[in-house]
């Protein structure tokens, strides 16, 4: 082979190598590579979002630095107790030892602190509520306020509830106490209802209603006020076993029926004891005169009688007991 023709078939075999080339491209080309730029995109599109409202949250909620770094310094505390108790005995346990909060809330050395309005819309446990020693403790509903007492086995032994139309309590006893000495001003069990203050006054003008009886040692008026005891429609009954006592020291003592008025009494004696005895309006028996005169001298002493059936009546007072003749006046009664 001559030269001519060694390097016109070298130059046909290197016109025919690149008429043909074979190319390996190399990454991700096509739609795989539009969807992992439309996933860089939207990772991060949700990095700025959450990272926005990461700062907006801070803003509305007042978060202070100061809770952040002791947010961040106790869990790195719990990490260590955890993993290292030896060693966590020898760090401070900062968030316990200051306070700081967000917005109206602070966490204190003592629990948590409150300023201002706050609501909780789920059920809220704690050991202790207090307020501010400048002002009142208030808790609002637009229903009701209830305040439940559960023992142990976690069953409802007291329960306080006021409501719009009522303020109920239940409980085995409700006591009422003073705020020096603790005196029991009233109580209430299933038992008895006991009233300790020293005087129970009710302004009502109808007064006092009991439906069944009352004992009481002291019945007393205030001063310069009358003491009625009255019975509308029924009859009035004070009974005690050893005596009912009724004074008027400075006054006068009136009883007053519409029909009749007994004084009985089964084994002893009535003992009226006074300067004067007056008995009014008692009907005035009459006798017949053997001689009746115009010029006779008026009558103004009379006797008092009793009938068999009890009845007073009086009778012209004579030498002798004019009782019998003057007893007609039993036969009307």
């Amino acid at each position: 082979m001559t030269r001519e023709q060694y390097i016109l078939a070298t130059q046909q075999n290197s016109l025919s190598r690149t008429e043909n080339p074979q190319f390996y491209p190399v990454g991700i080309y096509g739609w795989r590579k539009r969807c992992l730029y439309f996933f860089v995109l939207l990772l991060l599109v949700t990095m700025i979002v959450n990272l926005a409202m990461t700062i907006w949250i801070l803003k509305v909620m007042n978060f202070t630095v100061r809770l952040l770094l002791h947010f961040e310094q106790n869990f790195w505390f719990k990490f260590i107790q955890k993993e290292s108790p030896s060693n966590a005995e020898k760090l401070p346990h900062s968030l316990s030892q200051h306070g700081d909060g967000m917005g109206n809330l602070r966490v204190t050395k003592k629990g948590i602190r409150l300023e201002g309005i706050s609501e909780f819309l789920l059920p809220l446990y704690v050991k202790e509520i207090n307020s501010r020693k400048d002002s009142p403790l208030v808790l609002q509903s637009d229903r009701n306020v209830t305040v439940n007492a559960r023992n142990h086995m976690g069953q409802l032994t007291g329960q306080l509830t006021v409501g719009a139309d009522a303020v109920e309590a239940q409980c085995k006893r409700f006591e009422v106490r003073t705020s020096e000495g603790g005196k029991v001003l009233f109580s209430a069990d299933e038992d008895e209802i006991v009233i300790g203050a020293n005087r129970l006054k009710v302004t009502g003008t109808e007064g006092a209603v009991f439906g069944h009886s009352v004992e009481t040692p002291h019945i007393r008026a205030e001063p310069s006020q009358d003491l009625k005891l009255e019975s509308p429609t029924r009859s009035l009954v004070m009974e005690a076993p050893r005596g009912v006592q009724i004074n008027a020291a400075a006054g006068d003592l009136k009883a007053t029926c519409r029909k009749e008025l007994h004084l009985q009494s089964t084994e002893g004696e009535i003992f009226l004891n006074a300067d004067t005895i007056r008995l009014g309006n008692l009907p005035v028996g009459s006798f017949p005169s053997s001689s009746p005169s115009s010029s006779a001298p008026r009558q103004t002493i009379y006797e008092i009688c009793i009938c068999p059936n009890g009845k007073l009546y009086l009778s012209p007072a004579g030498a002798g007991s004019t009782c019998q003749s003057s007893s007609n006046i039993c036969l009307w009664s």
